[in-house]
C-alpha cells in the first residue's frame, strides 16, 4: 500500500511540474503581431538597384549629401549616383526615350519645351521643390571697396550694355583697375536665372569668363583681388575662407545673403534674389523600380536638415508635406 501511494504521489508531482513548465513557457514567448496578411513588420523593406541623378551644380552639394545618407542609413543595398552636368545639360540626360536618368536637379523651373519634349516622349514628369537658394556675388577677401553694392550696380557690372569695364566705373571712388567678371556657363541653370530674372533677358559683357565647374570659379576669385562672380550660396559659404559675399542694397539698407536672410516672402531682406531648387523625378521609373519612389520620399522627408547643412534655406512644413502627398499618390 505504501508503494502505491509514493506511486501516486509520485504522477501527481510530475503531473505539476509539467503544467508549471508550460505556463512559465508560454509566459516568456512573444506576443504574436498580425500584419494584415501583408507578411511584414511595420520595418522598411530592404531594396536594391540603382538610383541614377544628374543635373544641376548648385543642387549638387546638397543631393550628394542625401544620396550619402540614404546608401548609409536607410538602403544599404541601393547604389546612389549623383551627376553635375548643369540643369540644362541634365535635362537632356533624362528626356530621353530609352536609358535616362531618374532624377534631374535644377536650380531653375522647368522650360515650356522640357514639358513638350518629356509629352512627347511619354514621360511623366513630378516637380519636387527641395530648398531655397539665394543667387550670392563674390568677390575676393582683399577688395575693400565693392562688400557692399546696390542691386542695379551688381546688374549693371554685368550687362554688355552698360559697358562697366573698370571698377572706377562703377563708383568714382573705387580703384581704377579692370573688373574681371566670371560665372557659371550657359550649363547651369544659375546662368539662366541670372540672366532671365536679373538681367532681364539682356546681354551679359562680352568679356564675362563663364566655366562649367564651380570650383574653378572659386579658384579664381580667390586669386584675383579684382575679381566678381555669382553663384549660389551654398558654395560661397563653403568657401568663406577664401571668398567674401557682397551685400547687396535692394534700396533699404545692404543685406548679407544668410540661412537667415534668403526667402521667398517679402520678410527675408535677401527674396530678390531667392530662388527655389528642384530635383525632377521620372515618375514611369518610380512606378517601375520601388527604390527610386523610396529615395524621392525619403529626399522630401528629410530636405529640412540637409538643405540646412548644405547651403540652402529650408522649406516649409506645409511644402513638405504637400510634396509627401504628391509621391503618396503615385503608388
Amino acid at each position: 500500500m505504501k508503494s502505491l501511494k509514493k506511486l501516486g504521489l509520485f504522477f501527481i508531482l510530475a503531473a505539476l511540474m509539467v503544467f508549471a513548465a508550460a505556463c512559465g513557457s508560454n509566459s516568456e514567448e512573444p506576443e504574436e503581431t498580425t500584419d494584415g496578411g501583408n507578411g511584414s513588420t511595420e520595418e522598411t523593406a530592404e531594396l536594391e538597384g540603382s538610383v541614377v541623378i544628374d543635373g544641376s551644380g548648385t543642387v549638387y552639394p546638397f543631393m550628394a549629401k542625401m544620396a550619402e545618407n540614404y546608401m548609409t542609413n536607410a538602403q544599404e543595398n541601393v547604389s546612389v549616383e549623383v551627376g553635375r552636368a548643369g540643369t540644362s545639360a541634365g535635362f537632356k540626360k533624362f528626356l530621353v526615350e530609352e536609358g535616362g536618368t531618374d532624377f534631374n536637379d535644377a536650380s531653375r523651373a522647368i522650360k515650356d519645351e522640357e514639358k513638350a519634349s518629356a509629352d512627347e516622349l511619354g514621360i511623366e514628369v513630378q516637380e519636387l521643390k527641395v530648398a531655397l537658394d539665394g543667387l550670392t556675388f563674390v568677390i575676393n577677401p582683399e577688395n575693400d571697396w565693392a562688400k557692399e553694392l546696390t542691386a542695379e550696380e551688381v546688374k549693371n557690372i554685368f550687362l554688355d550694355s552698360k559697358g562697366l569695364k573698370n571698377w572706377s566705373d562703377v563708383r568714382p571712388e573705387f580703384p581704377n583697375e579692370p573688373i574681371t567678371k566670371l560665372g557659371p556657363n550657359e550649363n547651369h541653370g544659375t546662368y539662366e536665372f541670372f540672366w532671365e530674372n536679373i538681367l532681364e533677358e539682356q546681354d551679359l559683357d562680352a568679356d564675362i569668363n563663364l566655366q562649367q565647374e564651380y570650383s574653378i570659379l572659386v579658384d579664381l576669385v580667390s586669386k584675383d583681388k579684382n575679381a566678381i562672380a555669382f553663384f549660389g550660396y551654398g558654395y560661397y559659404d563653403s568657401n568663406k575662407d577664401k571668398l567674401a559675399a557682397v551685400s547687396v542694397d535692394f534700396g533699404n539698407g545692404a543685406v548679407a545673403p544668410s540661412l537667415d536672410t534668403i526667402g521667398e516672402s517679402e520678410e527675408f531682406g535677401y527674396s530678390p534674389f531667392t530662388r527655389p531648387v528642384f530635383t525632377y523625378l521620372n515618375v514611369n521609373m518610380a512606378k517601375e523600380k520601388p527604390q527610386v519612389l523610396d529615395y524621392a520620399k525619403y529626399t522630401i522627408e528629410n530636405a529640412q536638415d540637409v538643405a540646412a547643412e548644405t547651403g540652402f534655406a529650408p522649406l516649409t512644413d506645409d511644402e513638405i508635406q504637400a510634396s509627401l502627398d504628391a509621391l503618396e499618390a503615385l503608388k
